[in-house]
């Protein structure tokens, strides 16, 4: 191939190398003929549109352009482009990687500055990249017909409890028409708790902590109201918090956990249910108690996850979030809404208080300036202003 042939000293396509991962710089930079170092798996149509548009030479994948688990297109329409695709070079790059820095692939998909390697990876091409996108398609069927098999078993065999509410117990705290917030011990849950104390403090939801989640909590200094989940993995001081406590059972009864509440001599509730999900039970529980607005921090969900095989895009996952409807809101969502507000509050408000510095100053100043008592400079100086405007409209 000609692009291999760019110096008879260094083979291999050459160019400049911009870090276009999550925090480098290189995606600013990045202009035609340069190498873009990427770490996106299954990359999709408007990330390769984005490449396409900046004209590399060459893209450089840390992940897979394709790991089989959906069908993307992305692939086919870089490659379509003209461009060098080197995929799996590894996260170990990014030691060696320096945005700006003169680069070049080898035949084989190594990666160099000059004459040493900093990464290798393999070379997609048209026949490999279709051969993964036909295997992705039906493995994307076949999961979907399993996926949506085991929703109609699970329809079946919780259907009063997704109708009706049947099973679930009552908690003792007054829920109906006020705003609850369940967290869930996903991967960012800490930090989107900490980034909702505006709404927290604003409107004092009902706050549910699900699992370890609880702890969470606790630890952030807020007292849940209610806690579901096995307690087996939360803390005794957070069970003795205060907070009620759920218990999610098995569709006999028997509950995971028991015997630490009852060492502990706390009291609790069980939840009977088929789903193993303490966050499905605890958005449940909200729902039928007549929660006005449910946020949910620590547990995203979207059909991406569903058609990637996420271990958390069950069946159940997704009938709940249904039921819900409307009334289910991300905490992101909550997150974002309370950073455009603060912005343009604050910005009105270094506005009014300036406005109100100025006039505090301009008073003192009359006040002070005149031979007379504070009061009567003020008075002397607004006749004399009132004096003037009569003298302008005669």
């Amino acid at each position: 191939m000609s692009l291999f042939s760019r110096t008879a000293e260094l083979p291999g396509l050459q160019g400049t190398l911009r870090d276009c991962t999550a925090g480098g710089k290189g995606q600013s930079r990045l202009r035609a003929g340069d190498i873009a170092v990427i770490n996106t798996p299954d990359i999709s149509r408007q990330e390769a549109q984005r490449l396409i548009d900046a004209k590399p030479a060459a893209v450089v994948n840390v992940s897979q352009f394709s790991t089989g688990a959906v069908p993307n297109f992305g692939p086919h329409m870089l490659l379509e482009s003209g461009m060098l695709l080197v995929e799996g070079v590894g996260a170990e790059i990014g030691t060696s990687l320096k945005d700006g820095k003169k680069g070049r692939i080898t035949e084989d998909g190594e990666v160099h500055i000059g004459d040493r390697a900093i990464g290798g990876g393999t070379v997609v091409t048209p026949q490999s990249a279709e051969t993964t996108f036909t295997s992705a398609q039906q493995s994307l069927v076949d999961r979907m017909e399993a996926f949506f098999g085991n929703t109609i078993q699970f329809i079946h065999s919780e259907g009063p409890l997704l109708l009706d509410g049947l099973g679930i117990p009552d908690t003792g705290t007054e829920i109906r028409g006020k705003k609850v917030l369940v967290v869930s011990p996903g991967a960012e849950h800490r930090n989107e708790v900490k980034l909702l104390r505006n709404f927290i403090r604003e409107y004092e939801p009902v706050i549910i902590g699900v699992d370890s989640a609880a702890d969470t909590l606790v630890e952030l200094g807020y007292k849940p109201d209610l806690i579901v989940g096995n307690p087996a993995g939360i803390g005794a001081d957070t069970l003795r918090s205060g907070a009620r406590v759920v218990l999610p059972a098995d569709p006999d009864g028997h509950a995971a956990g028991l015997e630490r509440i009852q060492d502990l001599g706390v009291g609790a509730m069980t939840f009977p249910a088929a789903t193993d999900s303490a966050t499905d039970l605890a958005l449940l529980l909200a729902d039928y108690h007549g929660a006005k607005l449910i946020v949910l921090a620590g547990s995203p969900f979207d059909l991406d996850d569903v058609f990637a095989d996420e271990a958390s895009a069950t069946p159940a996952a997704m009938l709940v979030r249904s039921k819900l409807g409307p009334k289910l809101v991300d905490a992101n969502a909550i997150v974002g809404l309370y950073n455009m507000g603060s912005g343009k509050g604050v910005g009105w408000l270094w506005a009014v208080l300036g406005i109100l510095v100025a006039l505090a100053v301009i008073v003192l100043v009359v006040g002070l300036a005149g031979p007379g008592s504070f009061t009567d400079n003020l008075i002397d100086t607004w006749n004399s202003i009132a004096l003037t405007f009569q003298g302008w409209f005669r």
